[in-house]
């Protein structure tokens, strides 16, 4: 492919090139509830189970990022809350992945930039297990979505036209492969294409309300591309709008 018509892949790494609901977003959740639970005692506020649940999911919804509510609204500090809701046993025991990965992404023509909201030590911790490192030009964690000194991760429109205009590349150009809706539709908005991967949303406590029905039957007019798996995106690429390489 021609230079100026090449694309740039952004990829998600939860519940995206992983299955993350199986058991690491349980343990991440019951990590960042302890968490939360002393922040709240600390401050003299009710703690009890129902009401650290729904601050996590209500500070999740509106932010894109549990992280940003404890910051914003409680004052913690980013590097302690990363790594209290990161400390695992056995990480690695944890993943669930499909064989293959590496394989389909070479499938894809372009560069690739992996673009999470997890911290920078445990995405390349997973990333490595995987065998997907050398896939990746760029690794962004959640550390690096600074705008004008400010914490701005996806869904983020800020972080997204910083990283697109530092990567000298018209938005038109650009895929964002997620399985998060909020972060492609702002993406859409900017100009990038969409891909929706769909196959791990059963089961993220998150999206409880998710039945597999309503997955299978939504397709949001920003996304261009919905797909169980990413080992379906090499077979979409024209609805995409990549031409496949030579």
């Amino acid at each position: 492919m021609a230079s100026n018509t090449t694309p740039l892949w952004l990829f998600d790494l939860d519940n995206t090139l992983h299955n993350a609901s199986h058991a690491i977003f349980p343990a991440i959740n019951a990590n960042m509830n302890r968490y939360i639970t002393r922040v709240l005692e600390q401050g003299g506020h009710p703690s009890d189970e129902a009401a650290v649940n729904h601050l996590r999911r209500h500070y999740w919804k509106l932010y894109g990022a549990t992280l940003m509510g404890m910051v914003r609204h409680h004052g913690v500090r980013i590097e302690d809350f990363l790594h209290e809701a990161h400390l695992f046993d056995d990480l690695l025991g944890m993943v669930r992945a499909e064989r293959g990965i590496g394989r389909w992404l070479g499938q894809l023509p372009g560069r690739k930039i992996l673009l999470t909201n997890a911290p920078r030590r445990y995405s390349r911790q997973l990333v490595r297990h995987l065998g997907l490192h050398r896939h990746f030009s760029h690794h962004i964690s959640i550390e690096s979505m600074h705008v004008h000194r400010q914490l701005r991760p996806k869904p983020s429109r800020l972080m997204l036209r910083k990283l697109l205009a530092r990567q000298k590349i018209d938005p038109r150009r650009c895929i964002l492969v997620e399985d998060t809706v909020d972060n492609l539709k702002t993406a859409r908005e900017l100009g990038v294409r969409t891909a929706w991967v769909t196959q791990y949303l059963i089961g993220n406590a998150m999206l409880g309300h998710l039945t597999a029905q309503r997955v299978r039957s939504r397709m949001p007019s920003y996304v261009d591309v919905k797909v169980s798996s990413v080992r379906q995106l090499p077979r979409r690429l024209a609805k995409l709008g990549v031409a496949r390489a030579r």
